[in-house]
């Protein structure tokens, strides 16, 4: 392993161990995130203004962009395997806080997903959706060292391959779009579902 890789590794790793609290919310961040992200984008997808389909646009090609990181680091990983830091580092040496397979360590699958959602989100996003978003990646990233499991460059690479996902979904965004509709039209959302509503409204008052 590279000396930059093993330096940077512990200098983050061995912050753990020391303090429970923070350690479980490192944890939680390292092991949850997806689920953390399935509720922000839920709660955007719903608190967003009825007719604003063009900010629910942004969410789909966000979450595609992640889908597509995935699949990205599902091919490489089958390229190249990369022991991960408990494989190969002495036992007393490191702090592994959750569990964990032995397959390969690089790119980090959770730093992809999350950056690829972040960067995804930042043309049509609602600032606070941008913010969490890219907050929440950062701490994935930095988490996933922290716990024991990830290699800095893992998460580097992550965070690579998310922009890259991002710029090629938002360069295929029309393709997505009839993906974005089915989901407008199933909740009554969109311009289009909110002009027929306030039709329904007027008639129905008169």
């Amino acid at each position: 392993m590279n000396p930059f890789d093993k330096a940077l590794y512990h200098a983050v790793n061995n912050l753990s161990g020391h303090v429970a609290i923070v350690d479980a919310f490192m944890k939680f961040i390292a092991s949850d995130a997806l689920e953390i992200y399935a509720v922000l984008f839920l709660v955007a997808w719903f608190t967003l203004r009825k007719e604003d389909g063009q900010t629910r646009h942004g969410l789909i090609v966000a979450g595609c962009s992640g889908i597509l990181a995935l699949v990205i680091n599902v091919v490489i990983g089958h390229i190249w395997y990369r022991p991960r830091p408990f494989v190969v580092l002495p036992n007393g040496t490191f702090h592994q806080l959750i569990p964990h397979s032995q397959d390969s360590s690089f790119p980090s699958d959770h730093a992809s997903g999350s950056f690829a959602f972040a960067f995804g989100s930042r043309k049509r996003g609602p600032k606070w959706v941008q913010r969490s978003f890219l907050i929440l990646a950062i701490l994935v990233a930095f988490a996933r060292v922290y716990v024991g499991v990830h290699w800095p460059t893992d998460v580097l690479a992550g965070v690579a391959i998310g922009w890259v996902t991002n710029v090629v979904t938002w360069r295929l965004e029309r393709y997505i779009r009839p993906f974005t509709k089915i989901g407008l039209r199933l909740f009554r959302l969109g311009e289009k579902a909110h002009s027929v509503s306030r039709i329904d409204a007027n008639r129905s008052a008169q």
